[in-house]
C-alpha cells in the first residue's frame, strides 16, 4: 500500500513566521505533527512517503504513486485543501481528509472520498481494515476520546528537522476552560488527557536522535490543564535534563491562572520553558465575562503577567478585538495594556465565530452569522454581525496592530519585557541559525531596513542594560521583522 500524507500550506499568519524563515535557513515554522502521528498508526510494511506545502511543492509524480492520499488540516488551510483535493481527483486518487477542519465543517465537503471525524486513534484499525480490503466508507467517526498513552512516537523519519524552525510534541489533550470562543472543548473534551511522562520524554529522544538541538513546542491546548499531571512531568523533565545534558528549551500554551500557582511557575522555569503562549484576550472585564473567560478575570491580569516574566518565561499573548462589550474605546485600553505589559509579541485577532462553538450557537440564535470562518483572525473578514459598527471596528482593528508593530512601539514593548523579565532555569542552547540569525538581523534590519535607527538604539541599551538577556532581545528584534510585515498587509 502506498500512502501520499500532505500537509496543507499555511497562509500568512502571526504563527506561520514566515518572514523570518530566511534569517534562520528553514523553510517552515513547525512540522505537520498530526499527520506524523498518524503515519506511526499506519502498518509498518507500507510505504509512505509525506509531503509538506510549507517546504516544497506537490507532484503530479506524487500523486500517481499513492493508493491513497491523506491529508490533515484546520479552517485555515481549507483554501489549500481544496486545491490537493481537486488535484487528486483529476488523477484518480481517493483522499482521506482528518483533522479540525472536516470535524468541525464535515457538511463543507461533499467531495472527500472519505472523513476521519474526532481523534483517529480509535477508528484507525478499521480504517486500514477497510483500506486493505478495498471497500473504504464516507466516513469513520470516533465516539470516545482515546487514551493518548496508547499514542505511538510519531514517525519523524517523514521529514527532515533542519527544515522547521521548532519542532512539536503533544502531552496533552483538551481544557477545563469553555471560553465562548473557542473549539477545544467540542473537539477534545474539557477532561484533560496526559501522556506518561516517559512516553513524552521518548519522543522527546527520538527527535534528539534524529539531530534535533533547537526548541521544542509542546502544542497543548493547555499544558497546565491538569496541573498535577504538568508536575509529574516538569519532575521528569528535569531529571532527565540533568541526566542527559540535554539543553533543548521549550515553548507551550497555558492559561493566565499558571501565576496561581507559584511552585509549577518554579518547575516550569526549572524544566526548561522559556516561552509561553497565554490567551489574554482583553483588559476589559465585561467582554472576559461575555466569553466565559474566567481564569483572567477578577484578577490584576498586568500584574500577572509580570509574575510570569519574573518568573522567567516570556509570555507571547493572544488578544481579541470584537466582543459584544467592546466600545470604541477598548482599541486604546488594548494598546495601553498590552504597551505597559511588554508583551511583544502580541497576537492581535478580530473575533471569529468558529463552527461548533458556544459563540456560533448563540450568533446563530440570534441571528447574527453571516458565514463560515476562515479560521484566520488575520484577513479583517467578521463571519457574523457585530455589535459596534462594522467599518469602526475593522478600521480601528486595522490601526492597533499597525501602531503596535511600528518600530517605535515594537521595541519600546521589548525594552519593557527586558525591564521585569528575570532569566531562570537552565541555560537553552544557541543552535548555529540563531546565530546566523542575528548576523542576518545586522544587514536586514541594522544596515537596510527603514527602521535601523530604533534597531539601533534597542540592540545597545540591551547591551548596556541587559546583556544577559541578549539572546532573548536579539529573538524579538527578529520576530518583529515578521510581525511589522504581517500587520502591513491588513
Amino acid at each position: 500500500m502506498n500512502i501520499l500524507l500532505v500537509s496543507p500550506a499555511t497562509p500568512e499568519t502571526f504563527w506561520s513566521f514566515r518572514h523570518i524563515l530566511s534569517f534562520l535557513s528553514k523553510k517552515a515554522a513547525f512540522p505537520p505533527l498530526g499527520l506524523l502521528t498518524v503515519a506511526a498508526m499506519l502498518p509498518r510494511h507500507w510505504n509512505l512517503r509525506l509531503v509538506d506545502l510549507d517546504v516544497r511543492r506537490l507532484t503530479d509524480a506524487d500523486i500517481d504513486w499513492a493508493d491513497y492520499v491523506f491529508i490533515s488540516a484546520m479552517l485555515i488551510h481549507e483554501r489549500s485543501v481544496r486545491q490537493i483535493a481537486a488535484r487528486c481527483a483529476a488523477r484518480g486518487r481517493p483522499v482521506v481528509g482528518g483533522g479540525p477542519l472536516f470535524t468541525t465543517s464535515e457538511r463543507r465537503f461533499p467531495e472527500m472520498s472519505c472523513l476521519v471525524l474526532g481523534e483517529a486513534e480509535e477508528v484507525m484499525p478499521a480504517l486500514v481494515a477497510d483500506l486493505e480490503a478495498g471497500r473504504l466508507q464516507p466516513a469513520y467517526r470516533a465516539q470516545t476520546k482515546p487514551d493518548i498513552r496508547k499514542t505511538p512516537v510519531p514517525r519523524w523519519d517523514l521529514i527532515s528537522p533542519r527544515d522547521y524552525m521548532t519542532m512539536s510534541v503533544q502531552f496533552s489533550r483538551g481544557c477545563p476552560f469553555n471560553c465562548e470562543f473557542c473549539d477545544i472543548v467540542a473537539m477534545y473534551g474539557r477532561v484533560p488527557r496526559t501522556k506518561t511522562p516517559a512516553q513524552l520524554i521518548a519522543e522527546l529522544e527520538a527527535l534528539l536522535a534524529r539531530g534535533w538541538q533547537g526548541s521544542v513546542f509542546i502544542v497543548d491546548d493547555n499544558f497546565i490543564g491538569h496541573r498535577l499531571k504538568a508536575k509529574e512531568l516538569l519532575r521528569a523533565l528535569i531529571q532527565w535534563r540533568a541526566r542527559q545534558k540535554v539543553r533543548v528549551p521549550f515553548i507551550t500554551e497555558v492559561s493566565l491562572n499558571l501565576v496561581d500557582d507559584p511552585e509549577l511557575l518554579e518547575l516550569m522555569a526549572a524544566a526548561g520553558f522559556k516561552r509561553v503562549f497565554i490567551g489574554l484576550e482583553t483588559p476589559e472585564e465585561s467582554s472576559l465575562t461575555e466569553c466565559a473567560k474566567v481564569q483572567n478575570t477578577r484578577r490584576d491580569m498586568l500584574q500577572a503577567v509580570r509574575t510570569i516574566q519574573r518568573a522567567g518565561l516570556e509570555v507571547l499573548g493572544g488578544f481579541i478585538i470584537g466582543f459584544d462589550h467592546d466600545s470604541p474605546g477598548i482599541f486604546e485600553r488594548q494598546r495601553r495594556f498590552i504597551q505597559e505589559a511588554g508583551v511583544a509579541a502580541a497576537m492581535v485577532g478580530l473575533l471569529n465565530a468558529l463552527p461548533q462553538t458556544p459563540l456560533f450557537a448563540r450568533l446563530l440564535r440570534e441571528g447574527r452569522i453571516l458565514a463560515e470562518s476562515t479560521g484566520n483572525n488575520l484577513d479583517a473578514v467578521l463571519n457574523f454581525v457585530p455589535r459596534m459598527d462594522r467599518q469602526t471596528l475593522l478600521e480601528g482593528y486595522r490601526a492597533l496592530v499597525k501602531h503596535l508593530y511600528s518600530p517605535r512601539e515594537y521595541y519600546r514593548r521589548a525594552m519593557t519585557f527586558l525591564r521585569h523579565y528575570r532569566r531562570r532555569g537552565p541555560r537553552a542552547s544557541i543552535p548555529w541559525n540563531d546565530v546566523a540569525a542575528f548576523v542576518r538581523s545586522l544587514w536586514v534590519l541594522g544596515v537596510r531596513g527603514s527602521d535601523r535607527r530604533e534597531y539601533w538604539k534597542y540592540l545597545l541599551k540591551t547591551l548596556l542594560f541587559y546583556p544577559r538577556a541578549f539572546a532573548e532581545a536579539m529573538n524579538l528584534a527578529v520576530m518583529g521583522y515578521h510581525f511589522r510585515k504581517i500587520a502591513a498587509t491588513l
